[in-house]
């Protein structure tokens, strides 16, 4: 018959499981290891106060004293901006809109295409069964 119990054993009855256990004492201690994301935010916090402290070496020394280093030309300040020159237009790198003609033609060399591979696959299929 099974070996079963319903309910909790004794603590006596416990005390002697762990005993003959083959791992009795390897886990009894609690350990608190550093995690891999503790490791990984204290690599970024060091990188991140390394780089802060860079920047800051690197900036001149006299800064204008008063508020944010953020400005906006013209906005808030007592001195008027000077005037920007004309921007050009640049083109935009990536993604040109097709002509109509353009789509037409890729239309047509696309209808062409499949039409052709599809009559050279039937070719080669149709050769094999005879």
């Amino acid at each position: 018959p099974p070996a079963s119990r319903l309910g909790p054993i004794t603590e006596a009855e416990r005390k002697e499981i762990m005993g003959v256990s083959p791992v009795a004492g390897l886990y009894d201690e609690d350990f608190d290891r550093e995690s891999a994301y503790e490791i990984l935010m204290a690599r970024a916090k060091k990188a991140a106060d390394s780089a802060a402290a860079q920047e800051q070496a690197e900036q001149p020394a006299e800064q204008p004293s008063g508020g944010s280093r953020w400005t906006l030309p013209g906005f808030g300040d007592d001195e008027p901006a000077a005037p920007s020159a004309p921007k050009q237009a640049k083109p935009r790198a990536g993604y040109q809109r097709e002509t109509v003609a353009e789509a037409a033609m890729k239309s047509v060399a696309r209808t062409v295409a499949s039409s052709l591979g599809r009559a050279l696959v039937r070719g080669i299929l149709g050769s094999l069964r005879r």
